[in-house]
């Protein structure tokens, strides 16, 4: 079995940020004609030029290859395509292309793919939700600055089932590189805004502390010191993922778990966390860090070391599947992030022919074989964008 076609569908799924301004899907098929679904995230470029990049890689390194062949293909492409280093957008070429072969290994062995990786330990997978505006009028940032509004919105996805929300109560966070020390009145509206989500929610769903690396170490203890009597699940990226001494400080001084890792990729990154012991939950992107494949061995070495895995999501339903995927297979996992329910919100109802199984909260992985979805192929050719200009808009 060789891999023959590649096409690629980059989809404008809206025009603010909520679960990615872009899709970029891309599918693989076989001399067999056996086809798979992958994502690539983590790219900065526009419709046309990421096209080019993914045809590049596809016609020197995929084309011609089985789909079995994932830790030889990984190989090939980190040595001779990334010089044997983690470029995020490199990466997350590789890890689109690993979760189609994936897809495909799974329907040509009519097996799951958590089937192929050691079987389900999860039979239900835990989810939270990001707090959104009900009928989506004002962007997150500015939302998240409306402690009522929060607190309200809260309690509305709890009665919808979810055991945990999150929000990053410190936006809006600088657009810059320059890390910060947050203002005294942006911590007392955050203390208001967790306090009151906490009596919104009660005492038996978790809060989540999305921050998004833009604190300074002594910043992000001041944050975790005013908000850590409300006993949040963790405090994600208070500081920048590279730098893992400075997270380390942070972590020592708060007993709020630190999270970390969407930014990051390949099991090479994230050992260095595991060794100086840094954070407490790693937070993998499947289609950033390598691939499933890659992501199943990050999980493994937080195992050795009694560290729990949570998948962070940004992105269309090819990624959300492929976590899913790894989420029923991994003894560590904790919780997976979503948008709600990942229907008509999300604009995941727009192509995919059979929804998630969502109950009370939890996800059921689908036992169809490969990643478990079915995408309508002409809707999604229907909505194909070719530059940033283009507003042929899914939602």
């Amino acid at each position: 079995m060789k891999i023959v076609d590649v096409k690629f569908y980059p989809i404008k799924v809206r025009n603010n940020a909520k679960g990615g301004v872009y899709w970029f899907l891309l599918k693989l098929t076989t001399d067999s004609n056996v086809s798979g679904w992958g994502e690539v995230i983590w790219n900065a470029y526009d419709p046309g030029t990421l096209r080019r990049m993914v045809m590049d890689v596809a016609e020197n390194y995929i084309i011609g290859e089985s789909p079995f062949a994932i830790e030889k293909v990984f190989g090939k492409i980190y040595a001779k395509h990334c010089k044997m280093h983690t470029d995020l957008s490199t990466m997350g070429l590789i890890s689109g292309f690993e979760i189609a072969c994936w897809d495909i290994i799974g329907k040509e062995t009519g097996q799951p793919v958590y089937n192929l990786l050691g079987g389900m330990v999860n039979e239900r997978i835990r989810t939270y939700t990001y707090l959104y505006e009900k009928e989506d009028k004002i962007f997150c940032e500015d939302f998240w600055t409306m402690p009522e509004a929060c607190a309200k919105r809260a309690r509305e996805y709890v009665d919808m089932g979810f055991t945990a929300v999150k929000l990053d109560p410190m936006a809006p966070y600088l657009d810059s590189y320059a890390v910060h020390m947050p203002s005294r009145e942006s911590l007392l509206r955050a203390e208001r805004n967790i306090a009151g989500i906490r009596e919104a929610v009660g005492e038996n769903c978790d809060i989540i502390i999305g921050t998004h690396g833009q604190f300074t170490a002594a910043g992000a203890i001041r944050v975790a010191k005013c908000l850590e009597k409300y006993d949040p699940l963790w405090f994600e990226e208070p500081t920048p993922p590279e730098n893992f001494p400075v997270l380390k400080k942070v972590s020592e001084a708060t007993t709020i778990p630190i999270a970390t890792g969407e930014r990051l990729s390949t099991k090479y990154e994230f050992a260095p966390l595991l060794e100086q012991k840094s954070c407490d939950i790693f937070q993998l992107d499947l289609a950033g860090v390598g691939g499933i494949l890659e992501a199943k061995k990050i999980a493994s070495m937080c195992e050795a070391w009694h560290t729990q895995v949570t998948t962070h999501f940004w992105a269309g339903p090819v990624n959300f599947a492929a976590q899913i995927q790894l989420d029923a297979c991994c003894p560590n996992f904790l919780i997976q992030e979503a948008i709600e329910t990942m229907g008509s919100f999300g604009g995941f109802d727009k192509v995919m022919k059979k929804p998630f199984d969502w109950q009370e909260g939890y996800i059921i992985p689908s036992k169809e074989p490969g990643l478990g979805i079915e995408l309508d192929e002409e809707k999604i050719q229907s909505y194909v964008v070719e530059d940033y200009d283009d507003q042929n808009i899914l939602i």
